[in-house]
């Protein structure tokens, strides 16, 4: 932790441990997808289901893709401040309308054919956001 009296140490601190916690989540997925590397396609079909998407790569190498959808409702809100004017009283009030925000992320596997099945040999780091 970091203890400072000034307010710049305080945003520098804040930087630093925002950066760390980017750091520590952006392996997530990457590091769940490192541990099928070896392994047959059929071991991530069991874990998350068919694949959306198959390529043919060229002689005996493939990818497989799975495509996964969120949605996040991101609430409004409303504040207001009172206002005294040389008319009166008056109450100032902000409203921000709420959204849904919607995510699609790709989850790509990189395999080959050996002895009639699939290895996976390999995969593609999704974008950020999706880790």
């Amino acid at each position: 932790m970091f203890i400072t009296s000034s307010g710049k140490g305080r945003k520098l601190a804040l930087k630093a441990f925002l950066a760390a916690a980017l750091i520590g989540m952006s392996a997530c997925a990457s590091d769940i997808m490192k541990n099928y590397i070896g392994q047959p396609v059929e071991s991530v079909v069991l874990d998350y289901g068919p694949p959306t998407t198959v390529v043919e790569l060229g002689p005996g190498e493939r990818a497989y893709q799975w495509r996964k959808i969120s949605t996040n409702v991101v609430s409004g809100s409303s504040s207001g401040e009172v206002r005294h004017t040389k008319h009166g009283t008056e109450y100032e009030e902000t409203e921000t309308p709420g959204y849904v925000e919607r995510q699609e992320c790709f989850y790509t596997f990189y395999a080959r054919s050996s002895g009639g099945r699939w290895f996976i040999t390999n995969f593609r780091k999704p974008q950020l956001e999706c880790e």
